[in-house]
């Protein structure tokens, strides 16, 4: 039964006229405050994670829960409607179990805090944000076990719980959660620089009803609300046809030698809505490649997907949800039934975005984005220093942005617009490391009218023993390109021992030993190109081989020829011709294959591994259901 809220003053709230003046003022008000709720985060956050990388996302809300400034939403709400308790001035509530708020959050390392604002005895709004945790316990470092069969394996679960009653800190709870991981003065930092940073929106949505009144500021809220809602009606009656389009892509492998893993999604349009349909994805997995998506939050990237693509000057908040319809199988791979793993959801999430890419812009094929999101590659290295003191890093790497209607992609980029990298300075001092390489990858993203982004290489030294782990993909899947654009390359990861020796590692791997002076090379994707290669300007391609983006031999998949510094315009124009002859027409998407069982023959010969065998599909638990 929904949560009980507490009110000493439980006015019924009256919807006023906004006028565009104050609505404006409130909106860049709470905008400034979820920017301001940022900057005190990251200044005062330990794990490089959330200090370097702002892997964290925070939010303010309505009184409903409906966000209304921020990056995630959708997790408020079922809370509410799920948390059996009450909720009271003074309260803050802790959680990091997907299952307890049916996938709002979806993996144990992200700590969802949540924190009611009352002003006069009346709940008036909500601020929430959750950070990765380097480590939240379980059996590898890192807390995310490729080879997890049950959620338990994965680290403490903290049902929803209120670690502040009435502003005092619950002290013992607190304690049970540090005394649960490796790095427990990281997670104490990190969970402080979070209460501060819903005490600090709580100061400004204060400041803004005492500047405008609490109905004026409730009631801007809802305008803010209905004018995305306006916008992605729109754009949801632009752009999704009504005709029902599908699209298919892969999970590479399970971390356990099987797969690929199907996801398979139809999309229509009916009336003013569009329809998600999730049918034909594969079953649940028996490893931790499970990704428990809350039909709430795909509804969000759907909304931060199309925004970013068509307009990013719309206020992204939950306003159009009711315009979505999610449906997704339960006990499929995307509705896995607990205590499915989950820890390593990293590459679902991100392939669903490569899905959205080939949905979307079927009915308006110059709207399609290639491929290219992908994953969410992962490296962790840890172990005792020569002090005898324990070291730990997690650490996000990113791929090719994929080549877009707008033009190219970014090399070695995310696409979360508020990611970035860990700089190298921080962790060579650090971290008992050293950066050999920091390097685009030539000729790694799809030719296309526009590029596909470059992948990254990072070279590893590493300076004490210890053990590292990696979590990628793509490395046998293609980021495919469309209209004409050709594919980008794959990932691949190779551990240079000291003694020459050299083995290529899998994309999912826990506990790989390694010693002082192993150097691994960590490759990460190219993007997809967009558009016909051979239209593309050859004074971009020039420019790009002079950029070193793109090699002289590269150059040729334009069919731009080059010698010395300059283009040979002759030999350009009867390439193009003849690449042009042979090719024939060109292709809505290239996935670099035919399909699956072709690309499981030339799996070897490719990426030196043996291709993965069928998928394994954990049993269905009628009892969770």
């Amino acid at each position: 039964m929904p949560a009980r809220i507490v009110e000493e003053n439980p006015r019924p709230f009256n919807r006023v006229a906004v006028d565009p003046i104050t609505l404006d003022i409130v909106e860049n008000a709470l905008r400034n405050a979820r920017a301001e709720m940022d900057a005190v985060l990251f200044r005062t956050a330990m794990s490089p994670g959330i200090r370097e990388q702002h892997d964290a996302f925070p939010m303010i809300a309505n009184q409903e829960g409906k966000m209304v400034v921020g990056q995630f939403g959708s997790f408020l709400w079922g809370f509410i409607q799920g948390y059996d308790g009450t909720i009271e001035d003074g309260d803050i509530f802790v959680t990091n179990d997907p299952y307890s708020v049916d996938g709002a959050i979806s993996h144990l390392n992200d700590w969802l805090m949540m924190m009611p604002i009352f002003h006069e005895g009346r709940l008036v709004s909500w601020a929430a944000m959750f950070g990765h945790m380097t480590d939240v316990g379980g059996k590898v470092p890192g807390s995310l076990p490729t080879d997890a069969k049950m959620i338990y394996e994965e680290g403490l679960i903290i049902p929803p719980t209120k670690i502040f009653r009435g502003g005092r800190l619950q002290e013992d709870i607190l304690r049970i959660m540090l005394s649960n991981c490796r790095m427990p003065e990281w997670n104490r930092s990190d969970f402080f620089a979070i209460i501060a940073a819903l005490r600090l929106a709580e100061r400004r949505v204060r400041e803004n009803i005492q500047r405008f009144g609490a109905d004026t500021y409730i009631s801007a809220m809802w305008d803010m609300l209905d004018r995305n809602r306006a916008a992605m009606g729109a754009i949801i009656k632009m752009f999704v046809p009504e005709k029902k389009s599908h699209f298919e892509d892969w999970i590479d492998d399970d971390g356990m030698g099987n797969g690929p893993y199907k996801i398979a999604c139809s999309l229509w349009r009916e009336g003013d809505k569009a329809i998600f349909d999730f049918a034909g994805s594969d079953p649940q997995s028996l490893s931790s490649i499970n990704f428990l998506l809350n039909e709430e939050m795909f509804k969000m990237f759907f909304g931060a997907f199309t925004i970013n693509l068509f307009d990013p000057q719309i206020l992204f908040n939950d306003g159009f949800y009711d315009l979505v319809e999610v449906r997704i199988p339960p006990g499929s791979i995307l509705k896995p039934l607990k205590p499915a793993a989950l820890s390593c959801r990293t590459h679902m999430l991100g392939r669903i975005f490569d899905l959205m890419g080939g949905l979307l812009g079927q009915g308006a094929p110059d709207a399609l984005n290639a491929a290219g999101f992908s994953d969410s590659p992962h490296f962790m290295y840890s172990g005792y220093n020569s002090r005898g003191e324990w070291y730990q890093l997690f650490q996000i790497g990113f791929g090719g942005i994929p080549g877009r209607p707008v033009g190219d992609g970014p090399d070695g980029h995310s696409l979360w617009p508020a990611f970035t990298n860990v700089p190298n300075e921080f962790l060579e001092a650090y971290f008992p490391l050293r950066i050999r390489e920091y390097r685009t990858i030539p000729d790694s993203g799809g030719a296309g009218l526009h590029r596909g982004g470059n992948g990254i290489s990072i070279a590893y030294e590493m300076l004490e023993p210890g053990e590292i782990s990696i979590h990628d993909d793509r490395w046998l899947t293609y980021p495919w390109g469309v209209n004409g654009g050709e594919p980008g390359m794959r990932s691949t990861k190779r551990l240079v021992r000291t003694d020459g020796t050299e083995e290529n590692i899998p994309s999912k791997c826990d506990r790989i030993a390694v010693n002082p002076g192993d150097i691994l090379y960590f490759n990460t994707w190219g993007g997809g190109g967009w558009g016909d290669p051979l239209k593309r300007p050859v004074e971009k391609v020039l420019a790009d081989v002079r950029r070193g983006l793109v090699t002289v031999e590269g150059a040729r998949r334009y069919g731009v020829v080059i010698r010395g510094e300059a283009v040979d315009a002759a030999a350009t124009e009867k390439l193009r011709a003849e690449m042009a002859r042979r090719r024939g027409e060109t292709r809505l998407f290239d996935r670099g294959f035919e399909s699956i069982e072709e690309l499981k023959r030339r799996c070897k010969a490719e990426t030196g591994f043996e291709p993965p065998k069928p998928p394994v599909f954990a049993p269905f638990l009628r009892a969770a259901q």
